[in-house]
């Protein structure tokens, strides 16, 4: 493997919620930071090479967008998917920015409503889509990616996924809907387990003290990060325990 994960002091204000990603009432974004290193520490434990990001709780798709412009030389394509329509169609608008086009759209719109308000903050927001434009392109160019509304407690059909990570839903702003069962965490684990690919990784989040695992299910490792935890597990640890 030998891939290192790194924590870098980047300025990453181009991508707060709302600034060029889109936003909406109900739909939280995450620590920029905390997002990159877990794509980072999970890679540590695929093997080198495209890997295939899936978010199942999408929501507005902040998070994989975010990954997506950040590493794009690490991904060959971002699936996100979520039981609410309304979550994923912002999700479709944030994922349109992972392209060379949809960077542009989001730049004319901004430069348009600093026209229309006289408002030097679009201004600014206009030259950071532009920004994120220039890094997409020296890291590779457009990125695949794919949406869907889907519930992930019934999932029955094999994704192609080699990595998952997802921010649980923790009942501020957000909250389970669906075929929810009571530990809708471990519905969540078990379902991943029959759908990826045995060698694929899982990283679940949550706003709690610790990301409970089914019983007898090994981390590969834990992260606790002010009041957030996660946990980093093999999708076949989670089949076995089905």
């Amino acid at each position: 493997m030998g891939y290192r994960y790194a924590t870098e002091r980047t300025d990453h204000s181009a991508l707060a919620s709302g600034q060029v990603l889109r936003s909406a009432p109900g739909f939280p974004g995450f620590p920029v930071r905390l997002a990159s290193e877990l794509l980072q520490r999970a890679m540590v434990h695929l093997e080198d090479g495209g890997i295939r990001l899936w978010d199942p709780c999408c929501g507005s798709g902040y998070l994989v967008t975010v990954l997506g412009l950040l590493h794009r030389d690490l991904l060959t394509h971002v699936r996100a998917t979520d039981v609410g329509a309304d979550a994923v169609g912002i999700a479709d608008r944030n994922l349109e920015l992972l392209t060379a086009e949809g960077l542009a759209e989001r730049e004319r719109g901004l430069r348009r409503s600093a026209r229309d308000f006289g408002r030097v903050a679009y201004i600014e927001r206009a030259e950071a889509a532009r920004d994120l434009a220039t890094r997409l392109a020296e890291m590779g160019g457009d990125l695949p990616h794919a949406s869907a509304v889907a519930d992930v407690f019934t999932l029955t059909e094999p994704v192609e996924s080699d990595l998952v990570i997802t921010d649980v839903p923790y009942g501020e702003m957000t909250r389970w809907e669906g075929n929810a069962p009571q530990d809708p965490v471990r519905g969540l684990l078990a379902s991943m387990g029959r759908v990826l690919p045995a060698r694929a990784v899982v990283v679940v989040t949550a706003r709690t003290r610790r990301v409970r695992l089914p019983e007898g299910v090994q981390a590969l490792e834990r992260v606790k990060v002010g009041n957030r935890s996660a946990v980093l597990v093999r999708a076949r640890d989670l089949a076995s325990a089905l």
